[in-house]
Parts: structure tokens; sequence; C-alpha cells
């Protein structure tokens, strides 16, 4: 085998080693500009580098527009509706068909009921 082939092929690897090393450095830095750019959103990111969605780093409470009140409050009175039914379900009727039954029904029908209930007019 000449010696020129393998010299060859060692140059061969080694352009593609540092091709890919070239590349990795190029995805590092364009990581590194996004968590800058996300830093400064206050975008907050885990050791592991996920992005973090507990409450205390998400940096942004709960809506609190008049908008808002109104919907959360439309929500908590179906809750309600749904939940007073399916007691009185759970008390009328001991078999527990009927509870299962009215329980997945109440979940199946509480979009239908909020569309029917709180539509705009």
């Amino acid at each position: 085998m000449p010696s020129g082939v393998r010299a060859r092929a060692r140059a061969e690897r080694e352009r593609l080693a540092a091709e890919a090393a070239a590349e990795r450095t190029a995805r590092a830095a364009a990581a590194a500009r996004r968590r800058a750019r996300l830093d400064k959103l206050g975008v907050r990111f885990d050791k592991l580098g996920v992005r973090s969605l507990s409450p205390s780093t998400r940096g942004r409470g709960r809506q609190t527009g008049a908008l808002a009140v109104r919907r959360r409050n439309q929500t908590r009175l179906l809750i309600a509706l749904l939940v007073v039914a399916n007691v009185v379900v759970w008390l009328i009727d001991p078999s527990w068909a009927a509870r299962a039954l009215a329980l997945v029904a109440s979940v199946l029908v509480a979009p239908v009921l909020y569309t029917v209930l709180f539509r705009k007019a």
C-alpha cells in the first residue's frame, strides 16, 4: 500500500473532523445568542437547558383585566354547577355506574354548556 494513500485518508479524516468542530462551534454560538436574547426577555432555564415552567421563574402571573376576571367567574360558576349536579346524582342514585356516567358526562358536556351559557350575543 503506497504511503500517499494513508496520508490522504488521514488528511480527509482531519478535514472532516475540523468541519464537524466548526459546525459545533457555530451551533454553540447560535445557542448562546438565543439564550442571551431569551435571558433579556426574562425566560429562565434550568441546569439541563430546559425552559423553566415554574411560576416563580416565569415572571408573570395570571391576567388581571376585566375580561379575564369575567371569564374566571364564568368558569367557576360552570364548575360549581357541574359539581352540584354530580353531588345530586351521588345522593340520589346509589349505583356506581350512574355516578361514573354522570362524572364522564359532566366532563364531556362542560365545553358545550360553557358555550351555551356564556356565548357572546
